[in-house]
């Protein structure tokens, strides 16, 4: 273990918790869209996310996702942490907790007067027995996601209810929403505003925002980023960097 004590220990699990949750959304953001992987075609990303709060360095590095175009309008999704966190002057922790499982669902296309609206449940089952990166408790994430576009520009949020079971835990809510705008096929950038309720007894609803986009340096391989920062009842720094490959 990394810390000599069980308050560090529950804090860094805590960290970690929030920097994979993170990658429930579109990469590189936390809010999602309710676009879906085409039909029979793939998404896989090779990235890591990072959170500095106060002296602790918490994230994936790195995380493997795949999603797959199962049918028209479905998505599956796999995520494949490989886990960190790093206190200053101590040394580092390294493991696998948790694996993440998803079916993206558009029941609503988009139109020219209507906007395209999606589900996108998502479960993280306790894989490898690890206290510092997974408390053993299977957590759903049920969100709602809806995007409208308008030739090159683009805007999508929602909001989803975690169920987040575990003793002084409590389930939470994330809310969001981004904007981006497509500047040539080859660059995007966008930002996010967004805000989770208390996750926990001892904990405060927070509120941030990223900052990021995507080099399209193929049709197929992309380099995805974000940097952010929070806004209200906290300190952070949070990062996204990822490799794309869309086939």
């Amino acid at each position: 273990m990394m810390f000599g004590s069980k308050k560090n220990t529950v804090l860094t699990f805590l960290l970690c918790s929030w920097c994979i949750q993170m990658s429930y959304a579109g990469p590189p953001f936390l809010t999602d869209d309710p676009e879906p992987v085409s039909f029979k075609h793939w998404e896989f990303y090779v990235s890591s996310v990072n959170t500095l709060h106060s002296n602790n360095w918490t994230g994936t590095s790195p995380h493997l996702e795949v999603n797959y175009g199962l049918i028209s309008n479905v998505q599956v999704h796999l995520l494949l942490p490989i886990n960190y966190s790093y206190t200053l002057h101590q040394k580092a922790d390294i493991g696998y907790g948790n694996t993440e499982f998803g079916v993206k669902y558009r029941f609503i296309s988009e139109t020219e007067n209507r906007p395209q609206i999606g589900i996108f449940p998502i479960i993280q089952i306790p894989t490898l027995k690890n206290p510092e990166f997974s408390n053993g408790k299977t957590q759903l994430f049920l969100p709602v996601w809806a995007q409208k576009s308008w030739g090159k520009f683009t805007s999508y949020g929602g909001l989803g209810y975690n169920i987040n079971p575990g003793i002084n835990n409590k389930d939470w809510i994330l809310t969001g929403w981004e904007i981006q705008y497509d500047f040539s096929p080859m660059i995007m950038l966008g930002g996010e505003l967004y805000n989770r309720s208390a996750d926990s007894n001892a904990s405060k609803s927070v509120t941030g925002c990223n900052i990021g986009g995507s080099i399209n340096f193929t049709e197929k391989f992309h380099f995805i980023f974000s940097l952010g920062h929070s806004l209200i009842n906290d300190k952070y720094l949070s990062s996204y960097f990822g490799l794309l490959w869309t086939i």
